[in-house]
């Protein structure tokens, strides 16, 4: 191998890694959004309970383990939490509302208060702490 092949595979290398440890330093947080009114509730069917505060809404797809991880975590929070409430959705049977959402990627959830305001989006599996602390605030001044 030439040293000009060897720069060009080591400089490859070295970029790939920045990207990789960018996409996984990403991966998880907890993005607020700018409070846009989405469909959210009726996007899915769902018509929110009387205690009912905030929409986790959970685009996923068949073959995505962290779609999995990220199923678990969230259905164990909406049951520990109230006002939280869980729904999952597989893109490959709804890919409409993907395209709605602007979602590129599984697992992505995306959270929606009670009025249609999308309050933020995670993708990846949620860092759990960091998911309700974000929500704290919805869910306790709207009781």
């Amino acid at each position: 191998m030439s040293v000009t092949g060897l720069v060009v595979v080591l400089a490859v290398l070295a970029v790939a890694t920045v990207v990789g440890l960018v996409l996984r330093a990403r991966s998880g947080r907890v993005v607020p959004t700018t409070g846009r009114v989405a469909p959210g509730w009726n996007l899915v069917g769902v018509e929110p309970a009387a205690d009912d505060r905030v929409l986790l809404l959970q685009l996923s797809s068949p073959i995505c383990t962290p779609c999995r991880q990220t199923a678990v975590q969230l259905t164990e929070l909406s049951g520990t939490r109230d006002g939280l409430r869980h729904v999952e959705v597989d893109i490959a049977e709804r890919p409409e509302i993907a395209r709605t959402l602007d979602v590129m990627r599984t697992p992505t959830t995306v959270a929606f208060a009670r009025d249609g305001r999308e309050l933020l989006r995670v993708s990846g599996v949620p860092r759990r702490q960091e998911l309700l602390e974000a929500l704290d605030s919805e869910l306790t001044s709207a009781r």
